[in-house]
């Protein structure tokens, strides 16, 4: 009888540790950081990760469409705009050391800040002088730039429609007419991530782009520069969330508290220069600090209930345009 007792606890703890033993994560994450950080999670914590990488678009299509029946436990690393828009899928979690995050980044609707992220304009050095260089959003108007401004689609890319946003938030209904006169100088690209690459290459003289995807190519040497609008721009954080109903609730929490650790955080400094959400991480180095930035809040509520009438605003004007 003990044997057949222990024989079964046996079966009986392999089961529960087999049942913690992974965490299934949807992510947009970069495939480098990716193969980066799974090996680090799986070594400090023991726990397998299985993942998925999709476009920010599809991670939020997919988890919706299986919100019945999760089969994902964390959406890691997509805008906070998505995140917000489908927060009803999302489970309330407060991870440890909350009170190391910065307040500015607590903007989520059950969803976590995961990094810290900033709209610039890179400019190609070899192609405009200093006093050439836009140094307002409505400066990228101007008929100078005409062809020469890299930029992503808003209606496909989750930065380029922070962008949009950061334009609208400033000026409100006529930041469109601003917008639609910066899109008249802009050659569109497939990606967002293919922006700062062909402003380094000489291709286009100015993009649009996030803060860290520019600091890449500055660090690396290339013939570029970083500019901070200086009529403002939206500093916010990119997101991390557990899934509601998921299969390993648990071990997602533990992978949230892993990704918000000051030694992951650190991490994602150093190898994105990504700012980090804690308020005892350095920020990147060779970047100016926040303070020397005027940022302007961003209202992802509001971003979010707007995104369907911005993005078939911003499509009606792509047609007029023939972009």
């Amino acid at each position: 009888m003990k044997k057949i007792i222990g024989i079964v606890f046996c079966f009986v703890l392999a089961g529960v540790l087999w049942g913690q033993g992974k965490v299934v994560v949807y992510t947009a994450h970069e495939e480098s950081i990716i193969n980066a950080l799974v090996p680090m999670f799986e070594k400090e914590t023991g726990i397998k990760m299985e993942y998925v990488k999709l476009g920010s678009g599809d991670v939020i299509k997919r988890a919706k469409a299986e919100a019945a029946r999760p089969q994902a436990d964390v959406i890691w690393s997509i805008g906070g705009e998505q995140l917000e828009a489908e927060n009803s899928i999302l489970a309330p979690y407060t991870p440890k050391d909350w009170d190391k995050i910065a307040q500015v980044y607590k903007v989520g609707t059950n969803w976590l800040p995961y990094t810290g992220i900033m709209n610039v304009f890179i400019v190609n050095t070899k192609m405009l002088t200093p006093d050439k260089y836009p140094k307002t959003w409505t400066d990228l108007q101007d008929s100078r730039f005409k062809k020469l401004i890299s930029s992503a689609r808003a209606d496909k890319s989750g930065s380029s429609y922070m962008q949009l946003c950061n334009v609208i938030a400033i000026y409100g209904d006529k930041g469109w007419d601003i917008y639609k006169n910066i899109m008249k100088n802009t050659v569109i690209s497939a990606s967002s991530g293919a922006v700062p690459k062909f402003v380094n290459d000489g291709e286009q003289a100015v993009g649009i782009t996030l803060e860290d995807n520019a600091f890449r190519y500055f660090a690396g040497g290339g013939p570029v520069a970083i500019v901070y609008p200086e009529d403002g721009t939206v500093a916010a954080p990119d997101g991390i969330a557990l899934l509601k109903g998921s299969p390993n609730p648990e071990n997602g929490k533990k992978f949230i508290d892993w990704c918000l650790s000051k030694k992951t955080q650190e991490y994602l400094v150093d190898a994105m220069a990504r700012r980090p959400v804690r308020i005892d991480c350095k920020d990147p180095k060779g970047l100016p600090p926040l303070s020397k930035i005027k940022t302007i809040p961003y209202d992802f509520k509001w971003a979010s209930a707007n995104k369907n009438a911005f993005v078939k605003r911003f499509v009606d004007i792509a047609m007029d345009l023939g972009l």
